[in-house]
């Protein structure tokens, strides 16, 4: 098999190896209506594709670890006949669970403990190259992520073309030694993978060179892909400084090469206003005014805030990080404000988890803003109600590999305040009444001042004539609908298996 490429030209057989996944088409086997393992973004582009993929008739597979116990599989409660068609069934269906007792009793996708996270990528990756991919024979392979980086290189080695997906810049490193322990015969494409020194030989680097993840999956794979085109762009010109020197390197040759691309990702289509389950009032782009005022009373009444659907609502949607999510430039601010817009009586709600929650408590507490500023833990309905009550949203990252929150906000009528940056450049732009053109607000100094000016520009459009609003709301509501949709990001991830597969696909678009 090596060196040959073994296209299906009729019917392409693309093979998705991804940790983490949202849903799977019914059709796809027996267990697809138990599986939902999902952190991020990965999960939900993940899910997308297949979808989309299977509507074309594509014969699409996917390798995932089998998560027992978060697919809520109980095979010690299997009674003698389910438990043979439970076993007979798995290995003919499109779905391929990699199997391992590592994989079987998590109940979460990734570990905190190096030690841990290396048992699991290796044996998902073992089982993916030793058993998936000689059943499967895909004619493409499409990886995330660092737990496969192993894969684009042995697929390269075989001649199958691959795909290998950046969603965040995470990788581990291991010496060809773990990688051989843990059953996987990487002396067969060792010269395919990212070593830290340049390797005299195999066995000189196989117990002291370490081969890092990521950097092998960027190597190794033909096509590579960030989830947002600006992120690639910020990275090849060196603007983040958490990014390994030899990642970038890596990513500025494929890109030199027209082999390094930008796909946004798409939020879960569950983020609908007009059918989302978990809010108080559904609404549309043609009813949102009296949608969101009593979804904001919901809101509001919950939280213990002042009960006004006229006072003006931000939400902070995002994780608590420092690092990357910039919340201290809101602490800096918060005080002078709420105390700004006290007349208006401008409130702030914090569904977020993160080491940075507490400095908000403290200055709730210290200042009695208990009917302003709410601070809670992520909980889901909430967070969609946030979304649906609210009319800002503030995304002040310092970088965003691509960014989720301030798709669905638009989408729900809540419009964005956010840090030019990565992910944010390409999904938000300045709003222009007067062009109606735009659905945010950006701001270009990444510090607590450029926020407040960017809050003071939404609290002008906040206060303009409800007519002018609602025309806005309107417009950023459907056209958020069509571009920030799974239809446009796959679409995207079509062309780049056109350029792979060198034919063209005839997509269901």
């Amino acid at each position: 098999m090596a060196g040959e490429t073994h296209l299906n030209t009729r019917n392409p057989r693309i093979l998705i190896v991804t940790p983490e996944i949202t849903y799977l088409p019914r059709q796809m086997g027996t267990m697809a209506g138990h599986i939902r393992a999902k952190v991020g973004g990965l999960a939900d582009v993940s899910a997308s594709l297949v979808a989309a993929l299977f509507e074309l008739g594509a014969d699409v597979h996917v390798a995932l670890p089998h998560y027992r116990r978060m697919f809520h599989v109980d095979v010690g409660r299997l009674i003698n006949h389910e438990l043979r068609i439970y076993k007979s069934i798995l290995p003919n269906s499109r779905l391929h669970l990699a199997q391992d007792r590592v994989f079987y009793y998590r109940d979460e996708v990734y570990s905190p403990y190096h030690v841990e996270s290396h048992q699991v990528a290796l044996a998902f990756q073992r089982e993916v190259i030793n058993n998936i991919i000689p059943r499967v024979n895909p004619d493409l392979i499409h990886c995330n992520d660092w737990m496969t980086g192993l894969i684009p290189a042995m697929a390269r080695r075989v001649g199958i073309p691959s795909l290998f997906t950046i969603h965040n810049i995470h990788t581990h490193e291991l010496t060809l030694a773990d990688i051989e322990n843990s059953g996987i015969d990487a002396a067969e494409f060792w010269p395919n993978l990212y070593f830290k020194r340049v390797p005299a030989s195999y066995e000189e680097s196989r117990s002291s060179n370490q081969v890092d993840l990521l950097a092998s999956g960027i190597f190794g794979a033909h096509f590579v892909n960030t989830v947002s085109p600006t992120f690639l762009k910020e990275i090849c010109m060196g603007w983040h400084d958490f990014v390994p020197h030899h990642v970038r390197q890596e990513l500025i040759h494929k890109l030199q090469a027209n082999c390094a691309f930008g796909i946004l990702n798409a939020p879960d289509p569950l983020f609908n206003p007009s059918t989302d389950p978990l809010i108080e009032r559904k609404f549309t782009a043609e009813n949102h005014t009296e949608g969101k005022r009593a979804n904001k009373r919901e809101l509001q009444e919950r939280l213990g805030l002042i009960e006004d659907v006229s006072a003006p609502l931000l939400f902070w949607p995002s994780r608590l990080d420092p690092i990357q999510k910039g919340p201290q430039l809101l602490t800096d601010i918060l005080y002078n404000i709420i105390s700004d817009y006290w007349s208006d009586n401008l409130q702030l709600v914090i569904v977020a988890n993160g080491p940075y929650q507490e400095p908000f408590h403290n200055i709730v507490k210290f200042h009695d803003f208990h009917r302003r500023v709410a601070v809670c833990d992520f909980e889901e309905e909430m967070s969609h109600l946030g979304y649906a009550g609210s009319d800002f949203i503030l995304m002040p990252s310092r970088f965003e590999p691509c960014g989720l929150p301030q798709m669905i906000s638009a989408m729900y009528g809540s419009l964005p305040i956010a840090y030019d940056t990565g992910g944010l450049h390409d999904t938000v732009t300045n709003l222009d009444v007067e062009t109606d053109s735009g659905n945010g607000f950006l701001f270009e100094v990444h510090d607590s001042q450029g926020l407040r000016w960017a809050i003071d520009q939404a609290m002008i459009f906040y206060k303009m004539d409800a007519r002018v609003k609602e025309r806005q709301i309107s417009r950023i509501m459907s056209e958020s609908a069509i571009n920030f949709s799974h239809t446009v990001t796959a679409r995207k991830y079509f062309d780049l298996y056109e350029k792979m597969l060198r034919r063209p696909l005839v997509a269901p678009f």
